[in-house]
This record gives C-alpha cells, structure tokens and sequence, in this order.
C-alpha cells in the first residue's frame, strides 16, 4: 500500500473536522484570545498519529473513517493540550514547537494554560457527541480518560520530571516512557477497536500492537533528540540532555535502543497475524515508525 497517500488523505480528514471546531468556536462565546491561542497550537501542523491510528484501528476491525472521526479528532485536541502544557517554562520550558514559537511565547503563559486545559475538556464533548451507542462513547471515554490521566499520561510525566538530573534505574525508564507516551498511543489504537466492536481476542491483538508501537515511538523520539537537528524536529535538538532528562539512549545506550525499537516493531507486526490486508495501514505505520526521521 501507498502509506503517504494513506497518512494525507486521513491527515486531510482530521484537519477537515477540526477546521470545522475551530470555527464553530470563533462564532460562539469563547474569548477570542482563548480561541486564537487554541487554533494557534491545534493548526501548528503535526502528524496527527493518534486520530490516524484510532481509525486504522477501526478500520481493521471493518470500519469506515468518517464514523469514528470526532472520536479521532478529540484524541488531537488531547494530544495539542499535552504539548501546550508540556512547552510550559514550569516543564520543559520550550520554545519551538513544529518549527514555530510555543504557544506561550506567542500568547503568553496564563493563555497557554487555559488553551490547554480548554482542549482537554471539549475532547471529552466531542467524544460524547458522536454518532455511537452511549454504552461505546462511556467506554471510549474510560479509555481514554485512564491512558492520559494519573495512571497514564499525566503520571509518566510527573515521573519524568521527578527524575530530571538524577539517575533514573531502567524500571523508571520504562515506567516513564509506557506512561508518558506509550499510554496514549496504545489507547489510539484500542479506541478503534472499542468503536467496532471488534471481538476480545481482536481487541487484544490490537493492544499489543498499540503497546509495542508506543514504546518504540518514544525510543526513536528520544534517539532523534540526539541526532536531529532543530529543523528536522520542528523543535530544540538536545533539549533532553540539556535539561538532564532521562532517555532511552542515557540509559541503554543508542544502539541497544535502536535494536529495542526495532523488536518493538518486529512484535508489533507479528501481533496483527490474525488479522487481513484491513490492518495493512497499522502494519505500514509500525514500519514508519522506525524509520520516520522526525
């Protein structure tokens, strides 16, 4: 298959719905400096990986694209909040972000906390809003609220910054980057599965595809810190080992991080056996993974 063409035609699909929100909100009461801050970060760019995984999981499992776009969708809005909050000067403190000025820089620090945490809360609206049994959306919403809450997302990155400057055990490492990044990642693709209805030994595969894949996403990330240059990240190369964070690569050592992508891969791919050429776009997108360059 033809994964450019697949990305930029669900790409298009997502920042269709999402232009949608964005002047939905500039015609309601929102105040225009919220809304400006909030369109600023949510049309930066991206790859938008997660509403592209939540529907070729969905697709796997027989569904069509455009049913599942809002739940998509929201899963961006999630994903835009995170890296408002996470540019913040209280933690990370950056300053590029897809190759443009953090959000903060731009509108500054109180305007990029409250675009965040409006994003956050009109995802979980516009899951709520789809087009599903209520039974589906409650679980989507459990899913999603546990991957990128306490126990997921949010709790990765209390740990990650627990531990900048000190010498974190490889536990710690793991735990960071299953919960910081992987967590999501591994809902992204669960949420699909959720939506379809896809029966539990399915759901499983999937599972383990969505884990693997996460894991290795943040391997390469942190790889990439080091060999990247600013422009090819859309953000400041180095910035990890500047700030004394702890990475794969710290810990283990590049190339036995870049074999442990690899193997992540390889499991990844190896646990949509079951599944025919609907899953192709997952098993293409695994392979991205590794080799993507940015």
């Amino acid at each position: 298959m033809n994964l450019d063409k697949y990305l930029k035609d669900k790409q298009m699909l997502v920042n269709g719905f999402l232009k949608g929100y964005i002047a939905q909100g500039k015609n309601g009461s929102c105040p225009r400096r919220l809304h400006k801050s909030m369109a600023y970060s949510l049309t930066a760019g991206g790859k938008r990986l997660r509403p592209i995984l939540a529907i070729a999981g969905y697709e796997a499992a027989g569904g069509r694209a455009k049913n599942i776009l809002p739940v998509a969708s929201a899963l961006e809005l999630i994903h835009t909040y995170s890296l408002i909050h996470d540019d913040l000067p209280a933690m990370d403190n950056d300053a590029l972000r897809r190759n443009k000025p953090t959000n903060h820089i731009v509108f500054g620090e109180a305007a990029a906390i409250l675009a965040g945490d409006a994003l956050l809360t009109d995802a979980f609206g516009m899951i709520a809003g789809a087009n599903a049994k209520s039974e589906v959306l409650a679980d989507i919403i459990k899913e999603v609220s546990y991957a990128c809450g306490p126990q997921g997302m949010v709790g990765g990155q209390m740990v990650d910054i627990m531990l900048e400057g000190k010498k974190a055990k490889k536990s710690e490492i793991v735990y960071i980057h299953t919960h910081k990044t992987g967590a999501f990642i591994r809902a992204s693709v669960r949420v699909g599965a959720i939506m379809a209805g896809t029966a539990k030994n399915k759901l499983q595969a999937l599972t383990t595809y969505g884990e693997n894949i996460g894991l290795a996403f943040q391997i390469v990330d942190d790889i990439l810190d080091i060999t990247g240059t600013d422009r090819e990240l859309g953000k400041t190369a180095g910035a990890d080992i500047s700030r004394g964070k702890n990475t794969y690569p710290t810990v283990f050592g590049i190339d036995k991080s870049r074999k442990k992508a690899e193997s992540l891969i390889e499991n990844s791919i190896e646990a949509l056996r079951g599944f025919d050429k609907k899953a192709e776009p997952l098993r293409e997108i695994a392979r991205y993974i590794i080799s993507r360059r940015s």
